[in-house]
């Protein structure tokens, strides 16, 4: 028997089957992209997302032998589907980085305040959360909210695909603005302000819940049997971390892929003055009576742009969307010329798209100092490099700051196929990288949950202990860290200027 966890992207959809052991028997994914039909719209057709997920099942399911005991389902949060009472979709998905509801998330601070909300949802008020869209909906498209009889997350709606009820975990509630991250309710402080009845939102239940069986229809769909038991996943962050064993308190990890997030485990969630003065998330974790607290920045958004820069259209005239990641890491391999990591003096900060923490400044832009004519493409790559390692330093004591200190992290995503870069991630932040033998740490975490679910193991520590298998710890080097002193010293001040310049 095996396990099938389904991750749900912001731009593509991956299918990975799992043993009980955590081996991998099979994984396939496909793209989509978003439709941008107005300035800070940012859309795309519910449907796509389950012709997406249609397609990877059935892929995987043929690679492989073994029948499917689970189906769990994992998500990138936000993201919202607007349904009627046939939970038919009346328009298309409005996608996390949407940003249209700026005005509506400034209204949500000065009506609630900063600090309140803070202190129900563990969130500061940001135009990505469904919440201020749904705001924006009522005020611009008043007869689509009209008709709308709820307002469901994306793997709600990929639930109803199936025929099953549109349930919300609590750590993807927690994503909309208006949910009580202590009492695992809506808030209903909040829902009267913005007057929007809970009834129009989704049943919130804990990750991990059994949502029902596949009927024939769907089963046929998803090349699986009917009756294939179908499981609650969660937010993809603590997801990830519950597969690289993130699941008890004072433990932290680091997704490095196109946004590099830190995130902390604990047992209450952290809703410090020093906390909410960093702008960090801390909400409801997958893993029962666990919480979480996050603090990120761009990070893959930098090395992807000057990928492209680079390659994009070269020899293969294929689009750099279409590189395998093979072939991503041995571009970025070939950059990384100079094995002693001399710092370059170039300092470069990763805010192509703004700073998230601690300012959370959206007009924020990047910035390269320090070439000559002699610069050499290796040595903006590694200036790259070295400006996301100085910018995950700060972040990380930004982080301790606020949860406590921490001197082990648990790395997992695309970045970790740069060795430079994880060398300079440990010499700057001075702590150990653990990394995992199994890189699909998202999907392992939906499976882990799944497993539980089926009673195959008795928690999610137990299953952890099984499926969760560490390859190797990066110690700091106190030499390398010492050569790159002066140079963290300049971003920290070029980062300085940047910010306050806006």
């Amino acid at each position: 028997m095996s396990l099938l966890a389904i991750d749900i992207g912001s731009s593509a959809c991956k299918a990975v089957v799992f043993t009980i052991a955590g081996d991998i028997l099979a994984k396939y994914s496909v793209t989509y992209t978003p439709d941008f039909p107005h300035p800070c719209h940012a859309e795309l057709d519910p449907d796509k997302f389950w012709y997406a997920i249609c397609a990877v099942c059935q892929t995987v399911t043929k690679a492989t032998s073994e029948s499917v005991q689970a189906l769990c389902l994992s998500s990138h949060g936000e993201t919202f589907v607007a349904v009627d009472s046939d939970g038919r979709a009346l328009a298309p998905a409005i996608l996390n980085q949407d940003s249209r509801a700026s005005e509506e998330a400034n209204w949500c601070v000065l009506e609630i305040g900063r600090k309140r909300l803070f202190e129900i949802t563990g969130l500061v008020a940001h135009p990505m959360y469904p919440i201020p869209k749904i705001l924006w909906l009522h005020r611009n498209k008043a007869e689509l909210f009209a008709r709308t009889t709820r307002f469901v997350t994306l793997i709600g709606y990929l639930l109803l695909k199936m025929g099953l009820p549109p349930y919300v975990d609590y750590s993807l509630a927690s994503r909309f603005l208006a949910f009580d991250i202590r009492g695992r309710c809506w808030s209903e402080e909040i829902l009267s302000m913005v007057r929007i009845s809970s009834d129009r939102l989704p049943v919130p239940v804990p990750a991990g819940t059994v949502v029902g069986k596949l009927n024939t229809e769907a089963a046929d769909r998803l090349g699986l049997a009917p009756g294939t038991t179908v499981i609650l996943g969660g937010h993809d962050q603590p997801c990830g971390a519950v597969g690289v064993g993130v699941i008890e308190a004072g433990r932290v990890s680091d997704s490095i892929g196109t946004y590099e997030c830190l995130l902390a485990c604990s047992d209450e969630p952290c809703l410090s003055d020093v906390a909410l003065s960093a702008s960090l998330n801390s909400y409801c974790h997958v893993v029962p009576d666990k919480f979480v607290t996050l603090a990120y920045f761009p990070s893959g958004i930098m090395v992807r742009w000057f990928h492209d820069l680079l390659y994009a259209g070269e020899s293969s005239g294929k689009s750099s969307e279409a590189a395998s990641p093979e072939a991503e890491a041995q571009h970025y391999s070939s950059l990384e010329s100079d094995k002693t990591a001399v710092p370059t003096g170039i300092c470069v900060t990763p805010h192509l798209i703004g700073t998230c923490n601690p300012e959370f400044n959206p007009h924020v832009r990047a910035a390269i100092v320090g070439l000559s004519a002699g610069t050499t493409r290796g040595q903006i790559y590694q200036g790259i490099l070295e400006g996301l390692s100085c910018e995950l330093s700060m972040l990380a004591n930004v982080l301790a700051d606020a949860v406590g200190g921490f001197q082990d992290i648990y790395a997992y995503g695309g970045g970790t196929r740069t060795a430079l870069g994880l060398r300079l991630r440990a010499a700057l932040t001075g702590r150990r990288l653990h990394l995992m033998a199994q890189q699909e740490s998202v999907c392992l975490g939906t499976a882990i949950l799944a497993a539980v679910a089926a009673d195959e193991y008795k928690s999610v520590s137990e299953a952890v202990d099984q499926m969760v298998h560490e390859a190797t710890v990066l110690h700091p080097d106190p030499e390398l860290s010492d050569r790159y002193r002066e140079q963290m010293k300049r971003y920290c001040l070029l980062r300085s200027v940047v910010t306050s310049q806006v």
